[in-house]
């Protein structure tokens, strides 16, 4: 099958050869879709100038050069020179049957594949995930899950905070506290207790702080007792981790791990490299780097503390390892980092000394993909009433507490509906963060996330359940329907043309990092299937129609079942 998109920019293109010449062949055909027809060609307006003619006129000579395609019904010009072009019936149709026999429907590996490292999520030693989280964990893992659907070699890294002086206050506690009562707090996941103790510790006892800038020492030089308890605070962490990502269908193990302390061995090296390369600089003591273009408000050219004054090491220094080893060691093509907006200017700065370095070149790209915030209702940060962040946990049992409150009346069996409410919960609060666009804010409204209308998670995933209903009453099993496909009305033709932008939709969130483009188009087919449900009888419709109406409905829930799937939202067998 083909996208309609991309076979009217591929006719258009051919129209252009053909009425204009080869020097145009390769000009965009700027195909959108349009409110007077299927899609839109605004090529003309974008050629007048360079043709030194009328853009009307020039549109009537392209849509001239569509009649007689194969999948081109219509081309009519308004306007200035817009290009309204409808497609034939018979195409969409068949295009349909295509993507209902196609075990990709219709999505094609990329090529070149790209090894693409994609850090996201951002965890951290002894401290809990928190609301803030959730966009940076699940925005990045719906983008690793498309990049792997299209064939390129993803690399999972979850920057995970291990290392680092408050590390010496903590190991302090755990002794001051045992390691066994250590180790069934944090097993328990109280990480913020934990932590606050040992900070109000360190801040309020002399003699305690002395001790942990000790135990820091010690642990940078691989004292075993300090590695020893060290460890400890990781296991429990990554226990910790693991039942979290779980729960929130997240694809980030172990081995994804990334932490600060694997790159600790490289940091004198990356910074003998960079002072040899002259990139690096003593300031007050200090080795910075200062790259090019990056200035504070005084005017004074802004540094990368690649080595403090005492010899110690900080993030600047990790995030400069990472960025040579993924690079150079790793051989990756695309780096994505999905963290906030408070760390842009520090990862531009961070990829500019990599440029500098001569490891960030040719086609290899760094971008950062910039997640906005969960917000109050009045738009500030979210936080308890005590002015704590509140826990992602805490944020995941509301999400299910709530569904298990809407569908309480749907389901006698209790287990059932525990099941189904967990499902749900959780999708609605997956898909409510990645169905706006990542880079702005949004309120935490759970009424509005686990709503049955409307762009949200229980809509998609109640499509899903209503289709699959279909089926069972009509007895059949949805991947033995094959058709063929034939189009009588208007809503049979709407679904099956919005069902055919699916390789489009993924392929856009592949190359903008922007999940929300794959949200928006799942709620388009949901919305268009609803209106062919109601309004084109399935199972009482009979021979050939009925075959091509369960084709249809056949075709939309692999293409949300897969959608969602890559979103990494879960979808009930019920709801």
């Amino acid at each position: 099958m083909t996208d309609p998109e991309i076979a009217l920019g591929g006719l258009v293109q051919a129209a252009l050869t053909a009425e204009l010449g080869e020097a145009y062949a390769a000009a965009d055909p700027l195909i959108r879709p349009s409110q007077f027809a299927d899609y839109q060609s605004n090529v003309a307006l974008s050629l007048a100038r360079r043709l030194g003619r009328p853009p009307r006129e020039v549109a009537e000579q392209v849509a001239a050069g569509l009649a007689g395609a194969a999948a081109v019904a219509d081309a009519q010009v308004s306007g200035p020179g817009f290009i309204n072009i409808t497609l034939r019936d018979g195409w969409i149709a068949e295009q349909a049957a295509g993507q209902l026999a196609d075990p990709r429907l219709g999505v094609t590996p990329a090529e070149p594949a790209r090894r693409v490292v994609v850090d996201y999520s951002g965890p951290n030693v002894a401290k809990e995930l928190h609301a803030g989280h959730l966009r940076a964990t699940v925005v990045g893992d719906a983008l690793v899950r498309v990049l792997e659907h299209l064939g390129h070699a993803v690399i999972r890294a979850a920057h995970l905070g291990d290392w680092g002086t408050q590390f010496g206050m903590l190991i302090e506690h755990a002794l001051d506290l045992g390691e066994q009562a250590t180790a069934d707090q944090l097993a328990a996941g109280e990480f913020t207790a934990f932590y606050q103790a040992a900070r109000a510790k360190f801040d309020s006892d002399p003699a305690f702080a002395a001790r942990s800038r000790q135990r820091v020492v010690q642990l940078q030089a691989g004292e075993e007792q300090a590695m020893r308890l060290w460890r400890l605070l990781v296991d429990d962490s990554m226990e910790y981790l693991r039942r979290l990502y779980d729960r929130l269908d997240i694809t980030l193990t172990d081995a994804d791990m990334a932490p600060e302390s694997f790159y600790n061995p490289m940091l004198a090296d990356v910074c003998a490299e960079l002072e040899s390369k002259g990139i690096a600089v003593i300031s007050d003591g200090a080795l910075c780097a200062f790259p090019p273009g990056f200035t504070g408000r005084d005017g004074r050219p802004l540094p990368l503390m690649l080595r403090k004054s005492d010899g110690g090491y900080g993030y600047d220094s990790t995030d400069i390892a990472a960025i040579r080893y993924r690079l150079t060691e790793l051989g990756a093509t695309r780096i994505i980092y999905v963290v906030g907006s408070e760390q842009h200017q520090h990862l531009e700065m961070v990829f500019a000394v990599a440029r500098q370095a001569g490891w960030l070149t040719g086609a290899a790209t760094a971008e950062h993909a910039v997640v906005g915030l969960m917000t109050a209702p009045g738009g500030q940060r979210l936080r308890t009433r005590a002015g704590e962040q509140i826990k992602l946990v805490t944020l995941m049992d509301e999400a299910v507490e709530r569904a298990e409150e809407v569908i309480k009346d749907r389901y006698d069996d209790p287990e059932l509906r525990s099941q189904i409410a967990e499902t749900v919960g959780i999708g609605a609060l997956k898909y409510a963060d990645l169905s706006v666009a990542r880079d702005t804010s949004y309120v935490l409204d759970f009424d509005r996330m686990l709503a049955l209308t409307g762009n949200t998670g229980p809509y998609l995933q109640y499509a899903i359940a209503r289709i699959r209903s279909i089926f069972h009453r009509a007895g059949l099993q949805p991947e033995h329907v094959t058709g063929p496909i034939t189009l009588t009305g208007d809503p049979e033709r709407a679904l099956a043309l919005r069902l055919l932008g699916f390789a489009t939709a993924v392929g856009d969130v592949a190359a903008t990092a922007e999940p929300h483009k794959l949200a928006t188009y799942l709620f388009e087919v949901a919305s268009a299937f609803t209106t062919f449900y109601e309004q084109c009888p399935v199972l009482t419709a009979e021979g050939s129609l009925r075959a091509s109406r369960l084709a249809l409905a056949a075709l939309t829930l692999r293409v949300l079942s897969a959608g969602l799937g890559l979103l990494g939202i879960p979808v009930p067998e019920r709801m």
